[in-house]
């Protein structure tokens, strides 16, 4: 019997973030209420309250679910050892991002809420600064990849290893607001494998 409460307890915590997900795309999540969750996940208010204190504890469960996930994938593609071609992991990990958002719904969903639909003000200034931790470590594993495309001089040695893994991830994260933005699919979307090609290409030394 407890399994089972358990069990019930994590699928209505699910349906409520999956409500607050729609919720925050319709509205924003400043407009947004945990009134508005509670009717669109069919709980009451106090339902939500035993799951999550407030909104941003919300916006935290999303993030996880897209995040923890992107962090492993990261691990596991850019951090691999002895291969011959370090910035073949880089171009790898960056088209199988974009590749996830074409594939799920609800990694699209929460790339729009945190990109477009968030005002990072008053009490969600603390998740910026999540944000920022998180973009300053994925920099920091980048600049180890570029670091052994140095080694197997794929790199010029002029190249500034620092500002190169700085460079590819404001180009990714640029490519991926434009990504999000484009809903019809006809400006960015539909080449954003090719850009991030071109980008790794402008990395190598000509042979």
């Amino acid at each position: 019997m407890a399994r089972k409460t358990k069990e019930n307890a994590e699928l209505t915590r699910q349906r409520i973030v999956d409500a607050a997900r729609q919720v925050f795309l319709e509205r924003g999540v400043a407009r947004s209420t945990m009134e508005h969750i509670a009717r669109e996940a069919g709980v009451t208010r106090g339902a939500i309250y035993w799951h999550f204190n407030n909104k941003i504890e919300l916006i935290q469960a999303m993030r996880e679910q897209v995040f923890l996930p992107l962090i492993d994938r990261m691990d596991d593609t850019l951090l691999v050892e002895g291969v011959d071609d370090p910035l073949a992991c880089i171009e790898n990990f960056l088209c199988g991002t974009i590749q996830v958002l074409m594939d799920s719904k609800e990694t699209r969903q929460t790339y729009e809420i945190m990109m477009i639909k968030c005002e990072y003000v008053d009490e969600f200034a603390m998740v910026l600064q999540q944000i920022l931790f998180n973009c300053a470590h994925i920099s920091e594993k980048l600049k180890l990849v570029y670091e052994r495309a140095r080694m197997q001089q794929l790199l010029h040695s002029s190249h500034d290893l620092v500002q190169l893994a700085i460079d590819t991830h404001l180009f990714f994260i640029g490519l991926l607001h434009m990504w999000v933005k484009d809903t019809e699919g006809n400006q960015f979307r539909h080449q954003a494998i090719e850009l991030v090609e071109a980008h790794m290409r402008l990395r190598r030394i000509s042979l």
